[in-house]
């Protein structure tokens, strides 16, 4: 009977002691919660509370697309489509023809500029042997000088010649004439020796005047040989025109040529041709696109946000799961990290400096490589994925 009061007493204790604790949990909980989660609120505010996220092995994100490149193909020049090779969504290997344009026009051009390239040619071929004629007519002119100069020597010493005779018959008259005045010779003798005076007087005359006449020869003949090199100097000038021609009219013979190779859109590259967007007969112009090309080479765009980038480098290995064929990965790498985010590619990147401001997390383009396995060839640009990068901190 003594051992029941015992068990009993502590029991009322423990109600009693219980009791306060609930009315102080009661009363004070929720502030003291409250409170608390202020701190912790304070204490994430104040601290970088993105360093969590950045440090992280893996980093994932679901905003990422299969990319490949996508290439408009156009047209360069002007005409009428005359076939299309290649249906929608064909595969096509490097060089393949895909769209051929009239090319008539463009052949008669490049005829046209051949026939000026082979004009200016002639032209040029002409004026080298009109050169070659000048040359001849120089040398033949030096040769005329030369014969002057021969002229003029012959006829100075025809002059000498003539002068020691005109000197002699001169001092022969003047004796006779004064042996006539003494009566010691005869009228015949006087007469003969002003007979040869007078002769030698006019031989005389006569050698002046052929040194004149070689003079003046000479004169002409190096006037000549001055006016042919002029009139070379004139025709190498006309060389050096005729040479600018002939580079003109072959550069456009080369316009002509390239614009005859545009009327043929051929495949850049082993790929995939889109949908057509031109048939036969239809008219196109400068910059119409006739189709795009899809090259064979793919790649992940996958798009981190800025907190996710702290540890991620070129040539981290990624892993690729791609929407469409779910369970399935595909090995690949970093390969490049865009130089700026993708806001700043935009067409009308965001201006912070005005208006309100909220803090928006960036993300930034990451490009994958992925490694050749059977899925990478049937991946297709467009498609969903979700890419896991583990960095290598």
């Amino acid at each position: 009977m003594s051992a029941a009061p015992i068990r009993s007493t502590p029991v009322v204790r423990d109600k009693q002691v219980a009791t306060p604790l609930k009315h102080l949990w009661q009363k004070y909980g929720t502030p003291l919660l409250i409170v608390l989660l202020a701190v912790a609120i304070i204490v994430t505010l104040t601290h970088n509370w993105n360093t969590w996220e950045g440090q992280r092995v893996e980093q994932v994100t679901n905003d990422a697309y299969i990319r490949r490149d996508l290439t408009p193909l156009s047209t360069k020049v002007a005409g009428l489509v005359r076939k299309v090779n290649v249906g929608d969504y064909q595969h096509v290997r490097k060089g393949d023809e895909l769209v051929l344009l009239e090319d008539e026009d463009y052949r008669a051009q490049v005829a046209q500029a051949v026939a000026a390239v082979d004009a200016a040619k002639a032209a040029l071929e002409n004026n080298r042997r009109q050169r070659e004629l000048q040359d001849t007519r120089i040398e033949r002119a030096f040769a005329g000088i030369d014969q002057a100069n021969a002229q003029i020597a012959a006829a100075q010493a025809g002059r000498l010649a003539v002068e020691a005779d005109l000197i002699r018959t001169r001092s022969e008259r003047t004796r006779q004439e004064a042996l006539l005045a003494a009566q010691s010779t005869t009228r015949q003798k006087v007469e003969t020796a002003v007979a040869d005076e007078q002769r030698f007087t006019a031989e005389a005359f006569r050698r002046d005047a052929d040194v004149i006449q070689a003079r003046s020869h000479l004169n002409g003949n190096e006037l000549a040989a001055e006016t042919e090199q002029r009139t070379k100097a004139v025709l190498e000038s006309q060389e050096l025109q005729l040479l600018a021609d002939l580079h003109a009219k072959e550069a456009a013979l080369t316009v002509a040529q390239i614009n005859l190779g545009y009327t043929r859109i051929v495949a850049p590259a082993d790929g995939t041709v889109g949908e057509r967007q031109v048939r036969p007969g239809q008219l196109v112009s400068p910059g119409t696109q006739v189709m795009s090309f899809v090259d064979g080479t793919v790649w992940v765009q996958a798009n981190f946000r800025e907190t996710q980038l702290t540890n991620i480098s070129v040539g981290d290995t990624a892993e690729v799961r791609v929407d469409i064929y779910p369970g399935q990965v595909v090995p690949g790498k970093v390969l490049q990290i865009a130089p700026a985010s993708g806001s700043q590619f935009a067409l009308l990147p965001p201006d912070n400096a005005t208006g309100n401001f909220t803090k928006v997390v960036q993300r930034v383009p990451v490009k994958i490589a992925l490694d050749d396995s059977t899925l990478t060839a049937r991946l297709r640009p467009g498609l969903s994925a979700v890419v896991t990068v583990r960095t290598r901190n």
